[in-house]
C-alpha cells in the first residue's frame, strides 16, 4: 500500500512538472502563445525562434531585430509593428495584419504572406526572396527589396513604390502593378502575363526575357 501511494505521489508530481514547463514563457510581460495580447510590447531583439503566436495581438509592438525564424504568425496583428531588421526567415504570415509595419531591411526569405496585409508599409531593402506573396496586399513602400523568384500572383501593387526592386524570375501573374513605381527595377525574366500595368511607371526598367501581360516575350 505504501509503495502504491508512493508510486502515486510521484506520477502526479511528474504530471504537475510537466504541466509546469508546458505553460507559455512570458518575455517583457508578454505571454508568448497563440491568441496572446501583447499589444505595444517590447520584444527588441527577443529571440523567438519557431514561436507560435498565431492569431497574437501585437500591433505596435516593438520587434527590431527580433529572431522570429519559423514562428507561426498565421493571422496575427501587426499594424504598425516595428520589425526593422527582424528575422522571419520562413516565418507563417499567412494572412497576417501588417498594415502599416515597419519591415525595414526584415528577412523574409521563403516566408509565407499569402493573403497578408502590408498595405502602407515600409519594406525598404527587405529580402523577400522566394517568398509567397500570393494575393497579398502590397500598397507598400518596397524601394531597393529583393523580390527574386517571389510569388506575386495577384498580389495588389496598386501604386507600390518598387524603385530599384529586384523582381528577376517573379511571379507576376495577374498582379496588379497599375500606377506603380518600376523604375530601374529589374524584372528580367519576370512572368507578368495577365498583369495590370495601367499607368505603371517602367523607366530604365530592365525587361529582358520577361513574359509581358500579352504573353510575348520582352526581348
Amino acid at each position: 500500500m505504501r509503495s502504491f501511494a508512493k508510486v502515486l505521489c510521484l506520477s502526479l508530481l511528474s504530471v504537475a512538472l510537466l504541466a509546469g514547463s508546458a505553460q507559455a514563457r512570458t518575455v517583457n510581460g508578454c505571454e508568448i502563445r497563440p491568441n496572446t495580447d501583447c499589444a505595444g510590447a517590447n520584444l527588441h531583439g527577443a529571440n523567438l525562434d519557431g514561436a507560435n503566436l498565431r492569431y497574437a495581438d501585437l500591433h505596435r509592438a516593438n520587434l527590431y531585430r527580433a529572431d522570429l525564424d519559423g514562428a507561426n504568425l498565421r493571422y496575427a496583428n501587426l499594424h504598425a509593428a516595428n520589425l526593422t531588421g527582424a528575422d522571419l526567415y520562413r516565418a507563417n504570415l499567412y494572412r497576417a495584419e501588417l498594415h502599416a509595419a515597419d519591415l525595414r531591411d526584415a528577412d523574409l526569405r521563403n516566408a509565407d504572406l499569402s493573403r497578408a496585409d502590408l498595405g502602407r508599409a515600409s519594406l525598404h531593402a527587405a529580402d523577400l526572396r522566394g517568398a509567397n506573396l500570393r494575393g497579398a496586399d502590397l500598397r507598400a513602400q518596397l524601394t531597393g527589396a529583393n523580390l527574386y523568384r517571389a510569388n506575386l500572383y495577384r498580389a495588389n501593387l496598386h501604386g507600390a513604390n518598387l524603385r530599384s526592386a529586384d523582381l528577376n524570375r517573379a511571379n507576376l501573374r495577374g498582379a496588379n502593378l497599375r500606377y506603380a513605381n518600376l523604375e530601374s527595377a529589374d524584372l528580367t525574366d519576370a512572368d507578368l502575363r495577365g498583369a495590370n500595368l495601367e499607368s505603371a511607371d517602367l523607366t530604365d526598367a530592365d525587361l529582358t526575357g520577361a513574359t509581358m501581360p500579352d504573353g510575348t516575350i520582352h526581348k
